[in-house]
């Protein structure tokens, strides 16, 4: 019995949502595409869980979405993401689809296309055509008939030359910021990436671009990720296969051992039956929804491919180089949801497990003959795609002087990167929280109720600060550049670090008094799930950070020189000490869940594994008194404050 059934050839082109071809494909600014039908649906159930919709998350990397104009209804927004022209005009050389004319399904009205305009990149109907063509201003536009486009990927390409902005659409990529490694048009540019230091002229800078680029890098890796997504899904429908199989055979055995004791068996086999069978019934179904949302990323991962290729064989050098940019964006939110959901298989078995003594089986009511145990053992699958980052170099990249309002000179005691590169300071001396653009410009502050410690991410639109002279935890939402206060907590005991939990959660630590340090698991609406003590002498728990999957958390402890971690139920696995590693502060964990903690009086970075070995001493271009660092574990860039040049932040990159 196979759940997935077919695996698609890498022929076809499906929508990452009804995993079936694409029909009147829309892309969203990340540059997966969709169905527009597919997309709406999505929409429509979103907007049913959220009273006020300002935006949706992409269904395959989840990154946030909005439609050119949001005053429209939610019912309208999927028609209002730009069509993916490329993607449209290259599945009629694919398959045999009709593709539908564009300006009638803007207005939800489905015409077959018959011509294209190689000017307005649109197809148009037989109607549409000949308006056009009656146009005064558009006389001159070049329009060919649909059946010149298919199966030749030549005249697609070139009539799909220059490519168009995702957000603004219409206008042509003439920028490629280097800051933030987008390709964008004039408008994101006045609006986005004014303050960027290397936004440069696309056709004047193309040879140079052309020549960074590494085609054969991104295949390798889109190869390597649909190789790990099938290997999932072929491991999933085996278990299945097997868990079957499994199942009918403790049927067999029940009915071997039936001939001598038949009477007590009875019981026995109706429980394996039912559990057995219901053990296989959840799991087949689990698997099998796992297997769906695999697929719908191997479908997205494939189309990548895909486009990838096709621009690499055909398209032009801007083609190419900006295709290029676009999969690069992919690639991590991919290796993201694989760590999230897919690296890790679980298979499932079933056994019986019997009496020790036959004999004894007539004494034994049927309650106690046997029971159905489900066993599952959980196996990575590893793609070995990026360089483990205990094999990286540290190159310090640059130093950022942040200039801020304040009355004080601003001391950053605390720093946290936000989603899609932006980046918040806890200053302490100012009473004040600082937001940064991608580029470390400034964008904005916001006053707090006290004086910071220390920051963390709790979810994407929102950052947690604490405030230890008050024992609060100030929660504030970042929206755009806006900044608001959502929630003010009150602690039972003085608080100091603080680290995502992951689901609106935050660990955080303090001092209860007794010479007893405390971590707690706090909400956002300030509810403590759980908390642990720890007996210490001449020392406080410091800065806190925690594993990717949330099962550690390792705390620097000032006065005892060493870094301590602990499990969930507050076991100590283990602590880290070494002869240079003087008054520990910052703590920040990178992608492959490897420890790096700032010696405040030592001037150094400790690389650190996550089982408490020493990988590396950092002593290169680290500032006198590091007090707090955060890592981007999507580009393996990390920052660092200090206590002696306040204002400045420490930019380094592992490579």
């Amino acid at each position: 019995m196979m759940a997935t059934g077919k695996i698609y050839t890498d022929d076809e082109q499906n929508c990452p949502i009804c995993l079936g071809q694409f029909k009147q494909p829309r892309q969203l600014p990340c540059a997966h595409t969709f169905c527009q039908s597919c997309l709406q649906s999505f929409i429509t159930t979103e907007a049913t869980q959220h009273k006020k919709l300002s935006c949706i998350r992409c269904p395959v990397c989840r990154q946030i979405a909005s439609p050119a104009t949001r005053d429209k209804p939610t019912s309208e927004w999927a028609s209002l993401f730009p069509a993916n022209t490329l993607l449209q005009s290259i599945l009629p050389s694919k398959s045999k689809v009709d593709r539908l004319c564009d300006a009638c399904s803007s207005e939800n009205v489905s015409a077959l296309a018959e011509g294209f305009c190689a000017i307005c990149k649109e197809a148009m109907c037989s109607d549409c055509v000949k308006f056009h063509r009656k146009q005064k201003q558009l006389k001159n536009h070049h329009v060919i008939r649909m059946e010149e486009l298919t199966g030749n990927m030549e005249n697609v390409l070139k009539y799909a030359e220059g490519f168009t902005c995702t957000e603004h659409g219409g206008e042509d990529i003439k920028f490629y910021c280097r800051d933030h490694k987008l390709a964008c048009c004039a408008i994101c540019f006045l609006h986005s990436h004014k303050t960027c230091s290397q936004v440069i002229d696309l056709k004047e800078e193309l040879s140079t671009l052309l020549h960074e680029m590494k085609p054969e890098e991104i295949t390798d890796e889109l190869s390597k990720i649909t190789t790990h997504l099938i290997k999932f899904m072929e491991i999933n429908d085996s278990n299945i296969s097997d868990l079957e199989s499994q199942v009918n055979g403790l049927t067999d055995q029940i009915a071997d051992t039936r001939k001598k004791i038949n009477s007590i068996l009875d019981d026995l086999e109706k429980k394996v039956k039912t559990e057995g069978f219901r053990i296989y019934k959840e799991q087949s179904i689990m698997k099998s929804e796992e297997n769906h949302q695999c697929l719908a990323l191997l479908h997205a991962v494939r189309n990548s491919y895909f486009l990838f290729e096709t621009v690499l064989k055909y398209g032009s050098d801007i083609q190419r180089f900006l295709m290029t940019e676009k999969i690069k964006l992919q690639l991590p939110p991919y290796y993201r949801q694989i760590k999230e959901s897919f690296e890790v298989t679980n298979t499932t078995t079933v056994m019986l497990e019997s009496a020790p003594l036959v004999e004894s089986i007539l004494l034994l009511s049927s309650s106690e003959t046997g029971m159905i145990l489900s066993k599952t053992q959980s196996n990575t699958l590893s793609i070995l795609s990026r360089k483990p980052t205990r094999d990286c170099q540290v190159e310090r990249l640059d130093i950022k002087d942040i200039e801020v309002p304040g009355g004080c000179e601003p001391f950053y005691t605390g720093i946290t990167f936000l989603p899609f590169g932006k980046v918040m300071l806890a200053d302490c001396n100012n009473k004040q929280c600082i937001l940064l653009s991608p580029s470390y410009q400034f964008l904005a502050c916001y006053k707090l109720i006290g004086n910071p410690a220390d920051i963390c991410v709790v979810d994407n639109e929102e950052v947690a600060l604490t405030i230890p002279s008050q024992n609060k935890i100030q929660i504030l939402s970042v929206r755009n550049n806006a900044i608001s206060n959502v929630n003010l907590i009150t602690t039972k005991h003085w608080c100091y670090g603080i680290a995502d939990a992951g689901k609106g959660k935050m660990f955080v630590t303090g001092h209860s008094g007794n010479g007893k340090c405390q971590l707690s698991l706090i909400t956002v609406n300030g509810d403590v799930q759980s908390s642990f003590q720890y007996d210490v002498l001449n020392g406080n728990w410091n800065y806190v950070a925690s594993n990717c999957a949330r099962t550690r958390v390792y705390i620097t402890m000032q006065g005892r020189d060493s870094v301590f971690c602990f499990s969930m139920d507050g076991t100590k696995l283990f602590t880290y000490s070494h002869s240079i590693l003087r008054k520990p502060f910052g703590i920040s964990v990178d992608r492959d869940d490897n420890i790096f903690v700032l010696g405040y009086n030592s001037n150094v970075i400790h690389q650190i594994s996550p089982e408490g070995s020493l990988l590396q001493l950092i002593t290169n271009g680290v500032p006198n008194n590091p007090r707090a660092i955060c890592f981007s574990k999507q580009r393996d860039v990390f920052l660092v404050t200090n206590e002696s040049e306040r204002r400045k932040i420490y930019v380094y990159q592992l490579i």
